[in-house]
């Protein structure tokens, strides 16, 4: 693995943020107008064939995170959900989230959340929408759709307690030039479900016949780094093994992703005398 240098976080001003912002979200509203991509945007009822499925949970205390952003959150999850649930995505199409959800305003009953910026945790109309990010990615690892695009995140913000999937194996959002897009290179439809129930996030990859593979996403070469400047950055690689459904015969593994972040919390080292 070739580690990058990882330097401290940098603070800009809120009016570069701004325009920095509306530059490139103005970006993507042009690539959506000129690219010739097809984007998936019909809704089925559930195909046949449960490819893989997942939940997360809706609550999770956070340390100096006020609770009222979780339960909003949950609002923004079950506005977004209705988007996606049943959605398809057929040969040829891509599934874009933004494309899909549209932007995250407070006029269409999106309400303020938890979200991360520079590394700091701030307050913001959609707050939240990583979480369903994070699912879907995670689903798409599992299935045969290509990851077009994803963004890994910074930063490392919280410590691993209640943690389940290994580090780095989620998608960070942001309208919407921040974006996940899930493409379809098969022969055969793919669907994406999503909705909530009173305690998780629930989502299922389905398709319309069964496949001949199946996938196992794991992670390997995990490690925390002492920078020079004083922090700490963790590292790692995301690669998934591929079965035969029939035999369960080990056909090949493939490499994800890398993933390198700035820890924004103090690790706890282990006492190595």
């Amino acid at each position: 693995m070739t580690l990058p240098t990882l330097s401290p976080p940098v603070l800009r001003s809120p009016l570069r943020r701004r325009v920095g912002r509306f530059f490139y979200i103005q970006k993507r509203r042009f690539e959506w107008f000129f690219d010739s991509k097809k984007y998936a945007k019909q809704i089925e009822k559930p195909l046949e064939v449960l490819v893989f499925q997942h939940h997360t949970p809706l609550l999770r205390r956070l340390k100096n995170v006020e609770m009222y952003l979780q339960h909003n959150k949950v609002t923004n999850l079950r506005l977004a959900a209705a988007k996606i649930d049943g959605l398809m995505i057929w040969p040829g199409e891509t599934f874009s989230f933004w494309k899909t959800v549209g932007s995250p305003t407070a006029r269409r009953g999106f309400l303020e959340g938890l979200v991360l910026e520079n590394g700091r945790v701030g307050k913001g109309i959609g707050g939240g929408l990583c979480q369903m990010g994070n699912l879907l990615y995670w689903m798409a690892l599992h299935s045969p759709l290509t990851v077009a695009e994803r963004w890994r995140h910074s930063f490392d913000v919280f410590p691993d307690e209640g943690r389940t999937l290994p580090f780095g194996s989620g998608a960070t959002l942001a309208f919407n030039y921040i974006d996940l897009q899930l493409r379809n290179d098969t022969q055969q439809p793919f669907q994406l479900r999503a909705w909530l129930s009173e305690t998780h996030l629930h989502g299922e990859v389905r398709t319309s016949k069964p496949l001949a593979e199946r996938y196992e996403v794991f992670e390997k070469e995990h490690f925390i780094r002492h920078e020079p400047w004083g922090g700490y950055s963790r590292h790692n690689r995301i690669a998934r093994r591929v079965f035969s459904v029939e035999g369960n015969e080990l056909l090949r593994e493939e490499p994800v992703t890398e993933n390198h972040a700035l820890m924004m919390y103090q690790p706890f080292l282990a006492d190595t005398r």
